[in-house]
Formats: structure tokens, sequence, C-alpha cells
């Protein structure tokens, strides 16, 4: 260990903690861990659970017709998720916390312009605003908080986060509907945009930092006195990282990207045309509304654990788990022709997705470093973002060419399969020593 690192060390303990009241025992980064929970469900009046529920009292009262509606939700899905990489790089360059509370903001005003929408080009730049902001921004800057807090138990609490959207899925659409129901569509966008900033701008304000060194401390709370070689190694990983052009030229990218973009892809296209696609089946709403909370019952669960497994278990074996389960869910949800199918379905779905994610969410730090994360997490909330805007557009189509979702559900079922076996191969760049004179990408 260098003599720089050993007077770093020195310098960072002596520091004191202002937020903690100059307290060292205590970590601030589980302060950090509910406030990255709530920016994550924060962005929930974009994520398609959220926006699902306004449907058809937004297309009623705008006089659309349901592929109308579904070309606007792609098209502005598909233009909102074109600046998030900039985005990245922004948090890259002025931190976590003021890209943090400059969001929140922008993202409180795109709910209250959606509840003034007029017609269908409005509802566009709307739906871009909504996807852009919410599942984009505020998913990116929350995914990449935890990252700069801990290493060790990354795995652990990005587990816990997720736990947030688990939640937010089985009470947010409740929520909408019943604001629908005493204040119309408009009314509940507007209240939602309010509620946002409200809840959240304060916290963040006073309570988000960037990184443990702004309170005098190391990534996983490690105590400077003690220093050793292991420690100091994680200590120093967030000055280390990949470029973004580095990282594009990796297979593990592609890879774990092209997965998550399925997920993306089939979760979004399945959870919009839910309901028709089990009336096709002979069930009804209802039992689709009963799946989607089993799904999210399972989620959670399987949020924390995929985590705590991330932590233990290499990386390709949890992503090639994930994967499968997932073919395996819409292989169950093609023929769940009864309730008890479907609700199987829903387990399997939420199974998979939560073992997957486990896996992912921390890989992004680990295996590319940090100094670059939000240009290179950045660029995956891109790819993810189009990808989702495809699914209910290609799950349409498929509807009307052949008068059934049957198609698109043995597509879906079809393409991870090879994803999930090149999965098996990811393996983490090697970490070449960082260049002072390392241009970034």
């Amino acid at each position: 260990m260098s003599s720089s690192l050993v007077r770093q060390a020195s310098v960072d303990e002596s520091a004191p903690c202002e937020p903690c009241g100059g307290q060292r025992s205590f970590y601030y980064g589980w302060i950090m861990l509910p406030l990255a929970m709530a920016t994550l469900i924060a962005s929930s009046p974009g994520q398609t659970f959220g926006v699902s529920v306004f449907n058809e009292p937004l297309r009623l009262a705008l006089g659309l017709s349901h592929s109308q509606l579904a070309i606007a939700y792609t098209l502005g899905t598909l233009f909102g998720a074109v600046p998030i990489t900039y985005i990245g790089r922004q948090t890259d360059r002025h931190g976590l916390r003021p890209m943090l509370l400059v969001v929140v903001s922008l993202f409180s005003l795109a709910c209250l312009v959606t509840s003034c929408v007029q017609g269908w080009l409005s509802l566009v730049v709307a739906f871009c605003l909504l996807r852009m902001l919410g599942p984009g921004a505020l998913g990116l800057l929350s995914g990449n908080t935890l990252s700069f807090w801990f290493e060790r138990r990354l795995g652990m609490v990005e587990g816990i986060r997720q736990l947030g959207m688990a939640a937010a899925m089985a009470l947010i659409p409740m929520l909408n509907l019943w604001l629908v129901a005493h204040w119309g569509w408009r009314g509940a966008y507007a209240i939602l945009g309010v509620g946002v900033w409200v809840v959240l701008f304060p916290w963040a304000w006073l309570l988000f930092r960037n990184r443990p060194a702004e309170v005098g401390q190391q990534i996983d709370g490690t105590n400077a006195r003690l220093v050793t070689s292991a420690s100091a190694s994680v200590a120093n990983e967030s000055d280390w990282g990949l470029t973004l052009g580095e990282t594009l030229r990796t297979w593990a990218f592609w890879i774990v990207a092209s997965g998550t973009a399925l997920f993306g892809l089939i979760h979004t296209a399945v959870f919009f045309c839910l309901v028709p696609i089990f009336q096709e089946r002979g069930l009804t709403a209802e039992n689709a509304a009963v799946m989607l909370t089993v799904f999210a019952a399972c989620l959670a669960v399987m949020q924390l654990v995929g985590g705590l497994l991330a932590d233990r278990v290499r990386a390709p074996y949890l992503l090639f788990a994930g994967l499968t389960g997932l073919i395996a869910a819409i292989l169950l949800l093609f023929v769940a022709n009864t309730p008890a199918r479907a609700l199987v379905a829903g387990v399997a779905l939420g199974i998979s997705q939560g073992i997957y994610f486990g896996a992912t969410h921390p890989l992004w730090a680990r295996y590319f470093g940090r100094r670059h994360l939000g240009k290179i997490r950045g660029t995956l909330m891109t790819i993810i973002v189009s990808s989702s805007s495809l699914g209910p557009l290609l799950a349409g189509l498929t509807r009307d060419w052949q008068g059934s979702f049957d198609l698109a559900l043995i597509l879906f079922a079809i393409t991870p399969l090879p994803i999930a076996v090149f999965s098996l191969l990811v393996v983490s760049p090697r970490k070449a020593p960082r260049s002072e004179n390392a241009s970034a990408v």
C-alpha cells in the first residue's frame, strides 16, 4: 500500500461527519439506502404500472383509439430514451445530489404537463417527459447511488432498494385508481406531481450526499486507522473505472445489457396487455389484478434473495437462472387458462426477475468500476427504455395480425434462450491500471 493512500486515509479519518454529529460509529450509507429507495418509488408515475391505470380514462377523454394510444406511448418512450445517456454524463460531471434535485423538480413538472394534455401530439410529449425523467433519469440516479457507498454488501443493499419498487408495483396502482375516482385523471396526475416534489425534494436537499468522503467516511464504512491491503482496495474502488468506450468494447456489457433489455421488453409488453391476454384465455381483469399482486410479492422477496446471492454466487449462474426462469414463466402464461395457472405464471415472473436483477444491479459497479458509472448506466438505461417501448407495440401488432397474443408469447419465450446460454460466458473485464491521461468517452 502506498504512503499516499495511508495519508489520504488519515485525512479522511480526521474529517468530521457533519450529518452524524461527528460520530463515526454509524455508517452514513444506511441513510442513503432509504433515500435511494424513495427515489426509485418516486419514478412510479412514469413507470408502465403507474401509467396503465390512466390509459382508459385518458384515451376516452382525448378520443383516441387503442392503437393511437399505444403508438403515443411507444414514440414517447423512444424519444425519452435518447437523452438518458446525456443525463448519465452530467451525473459523472456534477455529482448525484445536484442532478437528483434538478430531475425531481423536472419530473414533478412533467406530471403537471401530463395533467394538461389536450390531444395526441401533446400526449406524446407528456409520455416522453414521464418516461425520460421517471424510469429513465430517476431510475438511473437511484441505481447509481448505493454503488458509491457499498462494495462488499452491494448485492444485499441493492436487493433491499428494489423492495421499494416491488412495494410500489403492489400499492401505486391502487393509489392511482383512488385518485382517479376522486379527482379524475387530470387531477390525479397533478396531485402525483406535487406529491413527488413535496415528499422527495426536501429530504434529498437535507440528507443526500454523493460519496462517503463528504461525511468523512470511506466506502463500506472502512475505518481508516485499521486499513489493510484488502480494505484499502475496497476504499479505493471509486477511483477505478473503465471509460464508456472501453465498456462498450466488452462482451460482458452487451450480453448483460441484452438480457436486461429483454426483461424490459417482455415484462412491459405482458403487463401493458395483461387484461386482454387473460381474456383470450377465459380469465378476467380481476384475475389479472390478483396475478399482479402475487408477482409483486414474489418479486419483493426474490429481489432481496437475489441481492444476497449476488454477494456469494458468481454472476453468470444467476444471469442464466433468471433468463431460463423468464422462459418458463412465459410458457406458463401461454397455457394459463385457469386462475391457478395464472398465479403460478405470476410467481415465476417474479422469481425470474428477482434473481436476474439481483445479479445485475451490483454487477455494473463491480465489473466496470465507478469512475464513469453515470455514462455506462445512462447508456444502459437508454437501451432498456428503448426496448421496453417496443414490447407493447410488438404485442399489439401480432394481435392485430394473428387475432391473438399467442405468437407474441411464443416469440417472448424463444428470444431469451441464446442470451441465457451466452450469459454463462460473462467474465469481468480485466482491471487495467488507471491512466491519469485517459480521456472519458
